[in-house]
């Protein structure tokens, strides 16, 4: 077995001498008191860019799974990349998870849940690496690391620093003493012990037992640069000590499971139980072909594109569940659960092909949740998206609460006739624009039967019931001649502008006497 360093190297290596023995930190870091079987998932973004649906995706795992399950959903902010950092992407991530209606428990025990705020986790923990030989202090510089890089394309060999290409993985302690006295300020590696030709067995929780080659690269584990970790180390230290019992992440991280199991075994850890997800895909429109959801082509990659445009939150976490959970539509529309949080998600049914996010698919779940909605919780979601992302003129649409009430409760009132024809906020807002005078859009082009609209306001009365209202119809078509669909018609598209429109009487009862009568008479006087 390799000897380690001893205890003064190991602070002159790092810098300070370690604040915890891996002990301390098992007393300071201790097992959740949960139900058996609860999942303790974190969501573990780094702050570098816009929240992205695949984000959503896996967060809505994460989420799902541990409350289920009477887990627990963190949130953990990976901030090691200090140079690809944005200012403000915290916030973003911390409204995302508002605004989807997600909660996090981060259990001030287990935190803190900024990586930047634990150095002193991982200093002891590579000071017990370090202790047993199982890791190094390294001193390559960056254009020695690039030489040798430019060495092994040459000759056909992978590129990294590993086996004849780690210079200082067997160094003495004076070695390492002189390099420190000329002030030279090292990395620390892995001592990789892995042989590629040899292979390690993984659990997937989707797709079972993989076997991959073993690892031979010596890592890094903590940088130079700022003595914080890379992911791999980071990820090992803190799913170990917040109890993490499943990672949820992207399918691009299956080649470095081998590596995350040799680190959890070297240390005599449990590692805890992977998922890893396939892509979000869409149909391409100018090949028709599928494809993975980019950041830079599609604006409904970001989620940003989802909130500002109205759609429901809700709705797209219920089209998300039904690409996740294989069969939830159907128990939905058999009526057996009433929403994704009622339906039990299962890890092992997770797709592992990629899932293909439709906007005409999400279209219909967004029509199905708001033609469920009461009234009341339509006028509020319509209202708080007008006033945070809305226009000028959307604003004023729900400035009138009781009148925009009335406009949004036709046709609402009958179960079995669900209204289905609102998508967005943005969306119904401009639905209903007609019924307000400043945003009302005549059809200039439709020819009138105007003896059709005299004849209506010669008996109007906005007072008159329903049948009251119908039989004056029918009279005037008698009058005029013509069918009773014709005079509706014209009455329509003089007050609402177009041709298709939800109940007419309804739509004069909301709109009053004064407004029928200005827009008719516009009609006749034009």
């Amino acid at each position: 077995m390799r000897n380690g360093l001893d205890k003064d190297l190991i602070a002159r290596v790092l810098g300070a001498e370690p604040k915890w023995t891996i002990a301390e930190l098992e007393a300071k870091f201790p097992p959740r008191d949960l139900p058996d079987g609860a999942f303790v998932t974190r969501f573990a973004p780094s702050p570098t860019g816009f929240m992205h649906i695949g984000n959503l995706y896996s967060m809505l795992i994460d989420y799902k799974l541990a409350s289920q399950s009477g887990g627990v959903f963190m949130l953990r902010i990976e901030d090691t990349d200090t140079k690809r950092e944005v200012e403000g992407a915290v916030d973003l991530v911390k409204n995302a998870i508002r605004d989807f209606g997600f909660k996090y428990n981060n259990d001030e025990i287990y935190g803190p849940y900024f990586q930047s705020q634990r150095k002193d986790i991982y200093r002891s923990v590579a000071a017990e690496l370090l202790a047993r030989g199982l890791a190094y202090p390294c001193f390559l510089t960056a254009d020695e690391m690039e030489e040798i890089r430019v060495k092994q394309n040459a000759a056909g060999f992978a590129t990294g620093i590993y086996g004849e290409w780690a210079r200082d993985r067997d160094l003495t302690a004076d070695e390492i003493i002189a390099h420190l006295d000329n002030g030279e300020v090292p990395t620390i590696r892995l001592y990789s012990t892995g042989d590629p030709n040899k292979r390690i067995f993984c659990k997937d929780a989707v797709r079972g037992s993989i076997s991959f080659p073993e690892n031979n690269e010596d890592l890094v584990l903590i940088k130079s640069n700022d003595g914080l970790p890379t992911y791999h180390f980071a990820h090992l230290c803190d799913d170990h000590f917040m109890r993490t019992t499943h990672v949820v992440r992207g399918e691009e991280w299956l080649p470095s499971l081998p590596l995350h199991y040799q680190l959890f075994n070297m240390m005599g850890w449990t590692p805890p139980i992977y998922i890893h997800t396939a892509t979000l895909d869409k149909i391409d429109a100018e090949t028709g072909k599928q494809r993975k959801m980019s950041k830079r082509k599609d604006p409904e990659n970001n989620l940003a594109f989802f909130l500002a445009g109205g759609w429901p939150t809700e709705a797209l976490i219920e089209y998300l569940g039904n690409i996740l959970a294989p069969g939830y539509e159907e128990a939905k529309l058999k009526g057996a659960v009433k929403t994704f949080w009622d339906y039990e998600m299962k890890p092992k049914k997770i797709p592992m092909s990629g899932g293909l996010f439709d906007m005409k698919k999400l279209e219909w779940w967004a029509k199905e949740y708001i033609g469920a909605m009461p009234v009341a919780d339509l006028v509020t979601a319509v209202t708080n998206w007008a006033n945070e992302y809305g226009t000028d003129e959307n604003k004023m649409q729900v400035a009138d609460a009781k009148y925009l009430s009335a406009v949004l409760g036709i046709e609402r009132d009958n179960p079995k006739r669900v209204r289905k024809d609102f998508i967005t906020w943005k969306q119904t807002l401009e639905n209903v624009a007609f019924f307000w005078d400043k945003l009302f859009v005549p059809a200039i082009d439709y020819e009138y039967n105007r003896d059709v609209l005299r004849a209506f306001l010669e008996t109007y009365d906005p007072a008159d019931d329903k049948d009251t209202w119908w039989n004056k119809i029918v009279a005037i078509a008698e009058k005029t001649g013509i069918k009773n669909g014709d005079v509706a018609m014209n009455l329509r598209v003089a007050l609402a502008g177009r041709t298709n429109t939800p109940d007419l009487y309804s739509i004069m009862s909301v709109m009053g006497g004064d407004m029928v009568r200005g827009r008719i008479g516009r009609v006749l006087n034009g």
